[in-house]
């Protein structure tokens, strides 16, 4: 398994792909960041980094089936995918490799973010508790979706058709999120209830305000593990249809 997430990992970082895609990221976490400072005022008491990832996430979202779509759609097209499932290594071991190599990248790029807290603690004062809560639930919140860009890239043998999938799902994650707060929704107390306790933005806005919840995180973790398993069982019974 640390030889498949080593090779992914290594497959990145030999083409341009990921440092096209970490560019994008501190492109669009630098503009949020200027957009932020240049809308202080002598009112403004401080400055959250939470609040660029909670108001951006829209934007960073776009960029995690450009990560994923590659997963598994690529090596149907090149017919590739026979290798690994005729090999003596399990579905499950070949799905959570690939996961943690996405999620490598991933933490590498946010990791490069951390320039401008280092920047703005120069000139200010950063709230490290704020900081590493916001941090960890944009990951959190990233590492499902990179569970749900990877599922879309195991429904289908093309790239592009997979990060279209992948968009359309993540883009449809937010709808329920902003579904939850409308008054049709509020007007029914117990729809509103489960649909807010699905509601990924309100679990990480607990995060974005400094506060650590440990429910929120097992949500986080629960969600994510549910979708590689769905991930899983689509691949294994393609995998038993081929006989």
């Amino acid at each position: 398994m640390f030889a498949l997430y080593k090779k992914e990992v290594q497959s990145y970082f030999c083409s341009p792909f990921a440092y096209v895609i970490s560019a994008l990221f501190l492109l669009v976490f630098s503009l949020s960041f200027i957009s932020g400072i240049s809308n202080m005022d002598s009112n403004v008491l401080k400055f959250s980094f939470s609040n660029i990832f909670y108001n951006g996430f829209f934007y960073f979202i776009f960029m995690i089936p450009l990560l994923t779509m590659r997963t598994f759609a690529e090596e149907r097209k090149a017919k590739t995918e026979t290798l690994w499932l005729s090999a003596p290594i399990t579905v499950p071991q070949v799905v959570f490799a690939k996961f943690l190599a996405v999620a490598t990248v991933f933490l590498l790029m946010m990791l490069l973010s951390l320039f401008f807290p280092i920047v703005a603690a120069l000139k200010g004062t950063v709230v490290v508790s704020s900081l590493i809560c916001g941090y960890l639930g944009f990951f959190l919140w990233s590492l499902v979706c990179i569970a749900v860009g990877m599922m879309m890239s195991a429904l289908t043998d093309n790239p592009i058709i997979a990060a279209v999938l992948g968009e359309t799902a993540m883009i449809l994650l937010i709808f329920l999120d902003n579904f939850t707060k409308t008054g049709l929704v509020q007007s029914v107390p117990v729809l509103s209830k489960i649909l807010t306790w699905f509601s990924t933005e309100v679990r990480f806005g607990a995060f974005s305000q400094g506060l650590f919840s440990l429910a929120d995180l097992v949500f986080f973790i629960s969600l994510t593990l549910v979708v590689l398993v769905w991930t899983i069982i689509i691949i294994e019974k393609r995998r038993w249809s081929r006989g």
